[in-house]
């Protein structure tokens, strides 16, 4: 079985070809993606408007390219889907109405996808990891602690109440006068010999019974001791400030996940498996900590490769081929989701809006 994927909901054009033979995980025939950061570097973040022009700038020439580099045809798909929301509507709308085209001109199946569902199920993917598993979404626009047992079965344990950790580096990063893309720049800031001690930063939640996440307080006291050091910050500032903003988000995140392994363990006494996914899994130090943290309770941990954890069509490809194969396709008059959770019946959690 041979599904494409399409991916447009943010600031990566993306598609992609993947493959499953039912023995095993599954296998990426082409990953095709178009970063726009340098469209948007120079605003700090990402521009709605900009992104869906280059998104439909650029997208059938990925589409052609995914199928160039699988060597296939249109005619040797079973089935085309692409992220049909959350995210930057203007976008998800250049992939849906691709897809549907598409679909409609060959008789294909249409699969509506959640891009959020797309990051929860690469690790099955990669790694071909079973059912139940809890999921640690971490990204841009979501910081979620999710029960998976199954394909559109999930329940929300934890979520952010306010902003994602990676909404926090972005903005800690722009106080701090490092730049955006913040997360990679702040992983980059804190390696070498930066003292993660030195800046007295909160842990967020911790303590807490619940599994619920709060980044904005953290990034608040980065702009305190900004301005404590008179907003000038030497490269040893950035160093020592980043690597303090790793440990209290390393230490946020432990805390927050040991309870969410507990309350996992209770529900589902067979399952043993943290994946973590989103882009903001692709960072070294939280990753590290993240399995230490699995060793200790014995859990399987599980990450998908680097370039699998930021937005990708390879992620949207095989979301799509396992709704496929239970048979879960999508008419050609789906509308597209600025908002879509996971888990619906979940409760509302207060100022989390869109990150819920």
């Amino acid at each position: 079985m041979k599904v494409l994927g399409i991916e447009t909901s943010c600031d990566e054009t993306a598609a992609a070809i993947v493959e499953d033979d039912g023995e095993g995980p599954g296998r990426v025939l082409s990953n095709v993606v178009l970063s726009q950061l340098d469209d948007h570097r120079p605003y700090g973040g990402v521009v709605p408007e900009i992104a869906a022009r280059a998104h439909l700038q650029h997208l059938d020439r990925l589409v052609r390219q995914a199928l160039d580099e699988a060597g296939l045809g249109l005619s040797d798909l079973d089935g085309i889907a692409a992220t049909a929301g959350p995210g930057l509507i203007g976008g998800v709308m250049v992939g849906v109405m691709t897809a549907k085209a598409m679909a409609a001109v060959t008789g294909l199946p249409f699969m509506a996808v959640n891009h959020l569902e797309g990051h929860a199920l690469t690790a099955r993917l990669t790694h071909g990891v079973t059912f139940p598993f809890l999921l640690l979404l971490v990204s841009g626009g979501h910081c979620q602690l999710l029960a998976v047992e199954g394909v559109g079965r999930y329940r929300r344990l934890g979520t952010t109440i306010d902003d994602a950790v990676g909404e926090a580096f972005d903005k800690s990063a722009k106080i701090m006068g490092l730049g955006y893309p913040g997360g990679p720049l702040m992983e980059k800031a804190a390696a070498g010999a930066a003292d993660p001690g030195r800046f007295d930063l909160p842990v967020p939640m911790k303590g807490r019974p619940d599994c619920d996440f709060s980044f904005s307080g953290l990034k608040t006291a980065v702009r305190r001791h900004v301005e404590n050091l008179g907003g000038t910050l030497t490269d040893a500032d950035r160093a020592d400030l980043a690597a303090s903003f790793h440990q209290a988000v390393g230490d946020s995140l432990i805390d927050r996940c040991t309870k969410a392994l507990k309350y996992f363990k209770e529900a589902f006494p067979d399952g043993k498996t943290l994946v973590v996914a989103g882009g903001v899994a692709a960072n070294q130090v939280l990753r590290a900590r993240l399995m230490d943290l699995c060793r200790r309770h014995r859990f399987d941990f599980v990450a998908p490769p680097l370039g699998l954890c930021t937005d990708n069509g390879a992620m949207i490809a095989w979301a799509g081929l396992e709704r496929l194969r239970l048979g879960l396709t999508d008419g050609l008059d789906f509308a597209p989701r600025p908002r879509w959770p996971l888990d619906p019946g979940a409760k509302a959690a207060p100022f989390a809006g869109v990150k819920a």
